[in-house]
């Protein structure tokens, strides 16, 4: 099965659904959210590569999959996250404006992450896993940038099909997702087996480290609670097409092995959001 076939496309149809949510009004919060976008930004940009670096230590990864977990960490929050703020109450505005940006700012991030941790792990002399920094950005700019920017104009030009589009879409984003993971899963199933403890250990470890400091950079700025929902939800949701894009690109990595983690952290972050979820309606029931 060439996987390359199958993520590519879902990628591309989860950008295009993002851009088909900006409008002016995504942006225009930027001014008035100054605080709560320093937050949520430094989370992703910053703070989630720090955690999957240490993650990946800490767990003894193999440099494969060291490299796959700090892919994920350096992928900006997928179009999912704003579904699961609204469903959590939280500010979806300001969901949508750091999805945007984030996806923005990490088409010049992700390289120089990336070539660091390639270099990095070079260093246990076990891999000769090599990339190409200019086709990374130019995959990022055609995948991710370029359909984004089709899905705002779209918008503009064709407000009304756009909305029925978005519909379709948002309805299908979350199983398609889910699909390409049993996907890769069951291919790679012996493998993710054999590596389940550490593999497993090391990504819960980034999800949840992740939304504990979305939880306490959003406490020591004080933001609202919706704010804060908002954060925890996009610090530790991460577009996990994207890496799993990356990694099997036979233009970048072409590694199926490389998107391992990706698959994993899919599976168990859309689990624990799953759980956050529950534990706040039931706080508001109680």
């Amino acid at each position: 099965m060439n996987t390359v076939l199958i993520v590519l496309p879902i990628l591309v149809v989860l950008m295009f659904q993002l851009g088909i949510e900006l409008d002016r009004n995504a942006f225009s919060g930027v001014m008035h959210r100054p605080a709560a976008l320093f937050v949520g930004l430094t989370g992703q940009l910053v703070v989630l590569p720090v955690i999957a670096f240490g993650a990946a230590l800490l767990f003894g990864l193999p440099p494969v999959y060291f490299l796959g977990l700090v892919l994920v960490a350096c992928c900006p929050g997928g179009s999912s996250s704003n579904v699961f703020s609204m469903l959590a109450k939280g500010d979806v505005a300001l969901s949508v404006t750091l999805t945007a940006l984030s996806s923005i700012l990490t088409l010049f991030t992700i390289p120089p992450i990336m070539e660091f941790a390639t270099r990095f792990v070079a260093g246990y002399g076990e891999t000769a896993i090599r990339l190409p920094v200019g086709k990374l950005f130019l995959q990022n700019i055609v995948l991710t940038f370029l359909p984004m920017l089709a899905g705002a104009l779209f918008r503009r030009l064709r407000p009304t099909a756009a909305r029925k589009v978005h519909d379709i879409l948002s309805r299908c984003a979350f199983p398609a997702l889910m699909l390409l993971a049993a996907l890769f899963f069951v291919q790679y199933a012996d493998t993710i087996v054999r590596h389940i403890v550490s593999l497993g250990s090391a990504t819960g470890t980034l999800i949840f480290a992740a939304m504990l400091a979305g939880v306490l950079l959003s406490r020591c700025f004080r933001l609202p609670v919706a704010m804060r929902r908002t954060i925890v939800i996009e610090i530790g949701m991460q577009n996990a097409a994207q890496a799993i894009a990356i990694a099997v690109s036979p233009l970048i990595f072409d590694n199926g092995e490389m998107a391992i983690p990706g698959i994993v952290y899919a599976l168990m972050m859309n689990v624990v959001l799953l759980a956050y979820l529950v534990l706040l309606r039931k706080q508001r029931t109680a």
